[in-house]
């Protein structure tokens, strides 16, 4: 399989040097992300584009590629190509024709074509050449240089000739780690995940920060996403899980300050915290899912006050989206159906919560406030590299068997989304398997027939691993992970 790799456009107008570092950069993360694949993966740079050459065994494989290669930040597009060489002009139409006939019946096309090397040639003329040979010898609906029903796009390039079999618009933005790194106070919220998800598109390696409110099931979540988040997008670079515990620290707020305050003082003692945190690792700002208005402690008075706590820079992504277009963009990253199911712990609920904090009552406020607690609670941050949230899992869920053969009359739950299991269908002979997305199962579990075994799976374990240990701690003993 042979894939060209086009360049998201702000790099392609870069000055020469911080262009060759970005594609270098792109080159490295995509052998990265790629390593662990059954399958070997080639890349090539050509300074205006990457070559990839995957040498992939079944359409299976083919469809991961191609899903992978759209979700790596800095490619603006892939073209599936089938690869030859030519030795003429003569050449190289006869060898689209061979391909292209059949497909042009009683349809309108155009031939467009890019060149590159030393040839007696010029690109607009393989058009021509091409273009034409194909009206006159290929019964077809006629040339049409405007909206054709289909476009042939060749590339020439020396003694090559690609045909593009396949053009696929990928995520664009900027590769990993162009941009500093940066901390997201990650809820598992739909926000702080799509502020995150902004981040990464923009080239900044970002590392997630999470607020222990309370309840066990709310940091597994919030877990869930976050490695949702990396793996799907950001796997190039290994990143940061930092739990704070907050207990205690919402338990002060709650006993020592005013009601219509606590909101505001909750998130400047967050800021704190984080910014020390960040400090510590080296990161440069700070990152958050506020929209300006969306909620009381998001009005432009309050983010002031909260803003003036730290001397970081505070990054909000979303603060012009509104709520409808924050669900939307969750939607299409995958990122929704967390958010959707995910626990709410707010900590703190205000009465009547100030929208225009004045920062002569918050510190007065916060002068009734225990600061050791914060200082407490930084002596107790648990650090993971998040690539071991699926370690973790293994850990937390020992009580759950994994099984890689399956008992007679065992029925697997496949609780993938819809795209994952449309791009590799799980079929097992002799086994029932039913599809259930994770989101849905906390709901539907508990109507399936519970004097049958069920064995959870996904493509590489630790979503079934923490859906498993939620079943668990709800009484249901009879759920296991499945492994191929």
């Amino acid at each position: 399989m042979k894939v060209i790799i086009k360049l998201h456009p702000e790099i392609t107008i870069k000055s020469k040097s911080v262009r060759k570092r970005f594609t270098k950069i792109l080159e490295s993360n995509i052998r990265n992300i790629f390593r662990p694949y059954a399958f070997d993966v080639g890349v090539m740079n050509k300074w205006d584009k990457l070559e990839l050459s995957a040498h992939t065994n079944t359409p299976e494989q083919s469809a991961q590629v191609i899903d992978q290669l759209k979700r790596i930040p800095g490619i603006e597009q892939i073209l599936v190509v089938r690869e030859s060489t030519f030795t003429s002009l003569e050449d190289i139409y006869q060898q689209v024709k061979l391909v292209w006939q059949d497909k042009l019946a009683n349809k309108t096309f155009a031939v467009r074509a890019k060149r590159r090397g030393n040839h007696e040639f010029s690109s607009t003329e393989i058009g021509r050449y091409v273009g034409g040979g194909l009206f006159q010898f290929c019964e077809t609906g006629g040339v049409k240089l405007k909206d054709p029903d289909i476009t042939i796009s060749l590339e020439v390039e020396n003694n090559h000739l690609f045909m593009v079999e396949q053009r696929i618009f990928c995520l664009g933005g900027l590769p990993i780690p162009t941009q500093d790194d940066v901390l997201s106070l990650m809820s598992g919220g739909f926000d702080s995940g799509v502020a995150s998800y902004q981040m990464i598109r923009r080239g900044a390696r970002t590392h997630y920060c999470f607020f222990k409110l309370g309840g066990e099931q709310h940091e597994i979540g919030v877990k869930q996403v976050s490695h949702y988040l990396w793996q799907r997008y950001g796997a190039s670079h290994k990143v940061k899980f930092i739990t704070v515990d907050f207990a205690d620290i919402v338990t002060e707020i709650l006993e020592n300050v005013e009601n219509s305050q606590m909101g505001v003082i909750l998130k400047r003692m967050m800021l704190r915290v984080a910014s020390r945190v960040a400090e510590h690792f080296g990161i440069a700002s700070l990152v958050t899912g506020e929209s300006l208005g969306q909620v009381s402690s998001q009005t432009l008075a309050n983010l002031s006050v909260i803003d003036k706590v730290t001397d970081m820079l505070v990054l909000r992504p979303l603060i012009c989206a509104d709520k409808q277009e924050i669900i939307n963009t969750a939607r299409e990253i995958g990122t929704e159906d967390f958010a959707r199911t995910m626990p709410e712990y707010c900590g703190v609920i205000s009465n009547k919560p100030t929208v225009r904090a004045v920062m002569e009552k918050i510190e007065a406020e916060e002068a009734k406030f225990n600061f050791d607690l914060l200082d407490q609670a930084l002596e107790n941050v648990e650090v993971m590299d998040i690539r071991r949230i699926a370690e973790l899992a293994n850990q937390e869920v020992k009580q759950v068997e994994t099984v890689e053969q399956l008992s007679k009359g065992a029925i697997v739950l496949d609780i993938r989304s819809r795209e994952e299991q449309e791009i590799a269908p799980l079929k097992l002979a002799n086994t029932e398997v039913q599809h259930i997305p994770f989101f849905r199962l906390a709901t539907a579990f508990g109507d399936l027939d519970q004097s049958k075994d069920y064995f959870l799976y996904c493509d590489r374990g630790v979503m079934s691993k923490m859906q498993a240990l939620l079943l668990h701690e709800e009484g249901f003993s009879n759920v296991s992970v499945y492994r191929k």
